[in-house]
């Protein structure tokens, strides 16, 4: 699935190219047409394929950790965090490229993350605490971004597509910048896989075992920050992927994550990249933006959720 997806990110765009032409622009830099696969579509695809295995994995890792199903990135307010903190860099300190506000995304995705387990009741939250804690610091958050763009419109008029979730501006400078900090998000993701089992245990159990928990904790937060806030700054607050990803891998998987993961990082790409393609297609000439279109998949499957999930 992953291979078909990427495949189509290549060969289908707003313009339509036949399979000929395709392969020419990817193999040729002579090609009329290799301006369109190298520095478009390709770059794109690629940065689609990054930025879905980090939130995939990220909401992975914090369902595991919270114990609450319907932990995401995005519901919980960390790609919010992400998201006030480049929008404070680029209205107040005119910061405007990726290098620049990177780190302020990892900042505010790290505070973001931190206050949300801390204000659900740390190691006593539960999934009602933890879901209205980032419910309310999400809408707090993004009306704050708002307001900024509505004050600072000349100065962030470049991130207006951003905020919704894009993948339009993706260039291999960009790839080249976001790569360091997925690859570290995602070691550290997989190295968690062992003791987030025994976690799930509880702490008791989990110290019988040889883990520890409070270090266990400090670094899913890590890695979540690296996956959440590189992503973040690359393409803007995407939606879903880290939610519906770890639901529809579960039932093939079981709950180990150490199988768990790895399959949650393989198919959290194919919804990123295939709603790219879908909002590249369905919006000809123009395009939908890869956020909206994963919100539209996946507001029907997150209703779905909330009744069956218990």
């Amino acid at each position: 699935m992953l291979a078909v997806v990427l495949v189509l990110g290549i060969g289908f765009g707003a313009r339509f190219l036949a399979p000929g032409e395709v392969w020419s622009g990817l193999v040729d830099s002579g090609s009329p047409y290799y301006r369109i696969v190298h520095e478009m579509r390709l770059p794109r695809t690629l940065l689609g394929l990054l930025v879905g295995l980090a939130l995939g994995l990220a909401g992975a890792i914090m369902q595991a950790l919270t114990r609450n199903p319907l932990a995401d990135p995005g519901l919980l307010g960390i790609n919010a965090g992400a998201s006030a903190a480049v929008a404070t860099a680029a209205a107040f300190l005119g910061i405007a490229t990726f290098s620049g506000y990177v780190w302020f995304a990892l900042i505010g995705a790290a505070i973001v993350t931190a206050l949300v387990y801390a204000v659900g009741g740390g190691r006593a939250a539960t999934p009602a605490r933890l879901a209205l804690a980032g419910a309310a610091l999400n809408a707090t958050l993004y009306s704050y971004v708002s307001a900024v763009l509505l004050a600072h419109t000349e100065s962030v008029e470049a991130m207006r597509f951003w905020t919704v979730g894009s993948l339009a501006s993706a260039d291999f400078p960009t790839i080249h910048r976001v790569l360091p900090f997925i690859l570290a998000g995602l070691l550290l993701a997989l190295a968690t896989a062992r003791p987030l089992n025994a976690l799930a245990l509880g702490d008791d159990a989990a110290r019988a075992l040889g883990a520890r928990p409070g270090v266990i904790r400090v670094l899913v937060i890590v890695a979540v920050t690296l996956l959440c806030g590189a992503a973040t700054a690359a393409c803007g607050p995407i939606i879903f992927v880290g939610l519906l990803i770890p639901h529809l891998v579960r039932p093939f998987t079981g709950p180990d994550l150490r199988w768990m993961l790895p399959y949650t990082a393989v198919l959290s790409p194919v919804l990123l990249v295939g709603a790219d393609v879908l909002g590249r297609v369905l919006g000809s000439p123009g395009e939908l933006q890869v956020g909206v279109v994963t919100a539209v998949l996946g507001g029907p499957l997150f209703l779905y959720l909330v009744r069956v999930v218990k």
